[in-house]
């Protein structure tokens, strides 16, 4: 079988969807691996390295996507789509539920795609679970930005001068990302607390270290997918009011709610910005989907009633090697289903298969994708 590993072209993007250790591993299994050149730049790799691996290097985008499988970070821009036919298979983060125009493209291309953002949260499916792997990523790296913004220590100090009192960070939102917040936080120093609307997560948050804050808004509100309901109305209005409170005591909150396919909740107000002390740091990590502080700019930093709110982008890139390298073994998991001996082998009675597969014979399989194609 012949894999074909794409350089990244938008903006921003430095991962690489399949590492050097990956590709071994392949091509000892007897696949041939084609990476275009300069595909592991962003990630530190150099071409060398995917060579030593067993790697054929692949001057231009057209001979990779001329591959049996494809496999990429983002989504592939409509010049990559066209790329594609009916017996090519890409695997990919393809934003399935908000990338109505990129899906139909796909679809067109007559390819069949899946999205591993698409892959079920199932025990047996865990080593595929590349939204995991990356929101460690994401979680890990929110702490140190709230520490590096803060202007004040997060442990607490014990000198000749006096005791510093450690920083207090309030963590939204206890998924994978949230929880490694709470943890790199911790590890900092710092005095944490976490929040979620499902009761189930207040376990995991204080086996941290971290105090679990409660609010009650009728019940536990945990969703499909280990993911949270949205709120009515009056549930969002009520939590937004003790919300304000407890982050007005914080020099710290980092957040992380979202909902699937929807405009990230609002959990950080106006009023609440204005209650917390100047020089505190808000950390959204729900930028890509509107954010969940009311005065986020997306991919900015801004200063708002003299608190720093940062709302980052692609998170994951800024340690694009160690993303890359989880990712790609979300990748050759993945791979492990569809490849044999024989082949490519794609069994659509299998739950993992069926689930991730978004196009297939000219046509969006994917229920939630065929809404957003439909909504434009």
């Amino acid at each position: 079988m012949r894999i074909g590993v794409a350089k990244e072209t938008v903006s921003g993007e430095l991962r690489v969807a399949l590492v050097p250790e990956v590709v071994q591993k392949l091509t000892a299994a007897g696949h041939v691996v084609v990476v275009e050149s300069g595909a592991g730049e962003g990630a530190l790799i150099p071409d060398q390295a995917f060579v030593d691996a067993g790697a054929t290097l692949a001057s231009g985008a057209a001979e990779v996507f001329g591959a049996d499988v494809v496999v990429k970070v983002a989504p592939p821009t409509s010049e990559e789509a066209a790329l594609l036919n009916a017996s090519s298979v890409l695997i990919g983060f393809l934003a399935p539920l908000s990338n109505g125009p990129g899906v139909t493209a796909l679809a067109a291309s007559g390819a069949t795609s899946f999205a591993m953002e698409a892959v079920p949260r199932i025990s047996r499916a865990q080593s595929m679970d590349a939204l995991s792997s990356q929101a460690n990523i994401v979680g890990y790296r929110a702490a140190l930005i709230g520490a590096q913004e803060l202007g004040r220590f997060f442990p607490m100090l014990m000198t000749a001068a006096g005791t510093i009192r450690p920083a207090t960070v309030l963590v939204l939102g206890a998924g994978v990302a949230g929880l490694q917040a709470i943890a790199t936080a911790r590890r900092l120093g710092a005095v944490v607390q976490g929040f979620d609307v499902r009761a189930a997560v207040k376990e995991q948050v204080e086996s941290l270290g971290a105090k679990f804050l409660e609010f009650d808004l009728g019940g536990d509100l945990e969703g499909e997918g280990g993911y949270a309901k949205e709120l009515t109305a009056e549930q969002q209005a009520r939590q937004q009011e003790l919300m304000a409170q407890a982050i007005g005591r914080c020099d710290v909150v980092i957040t992380t709610a979202l909902v699937p396919g929807r405009r990230a909740p609002i959990l950080v107000t106006e009023k609440a910005v204005e209650l917390m002390k100047p020089g505190s740091v808000i950390v959204d990590l729900a930028g890509e989907q509107g954010g969940n502080c009311e005065l986020s700019v997306p991919g900015e930093t801004v200063i708002r009633h003299r608190v720093k709110i940062c709302a980052p982008l692609n998170v994951p890139s800024t340690l694009a090697e160690h993303a890359s390298s989880l990712y790609a073994r979300n990748i050759q998991a993945l791979l492990g289903l569809m490849l044999s001996d024989e082949g490519l082998k794609l069994d659509f009675d299998d739950e993992v298969i069926a689930s991730s597969c978004i196009t297939r014979g000219g046509q969006i399989v994917h229920e939630g994708a065929k809404a957003a194609a439909a909504a434009g």
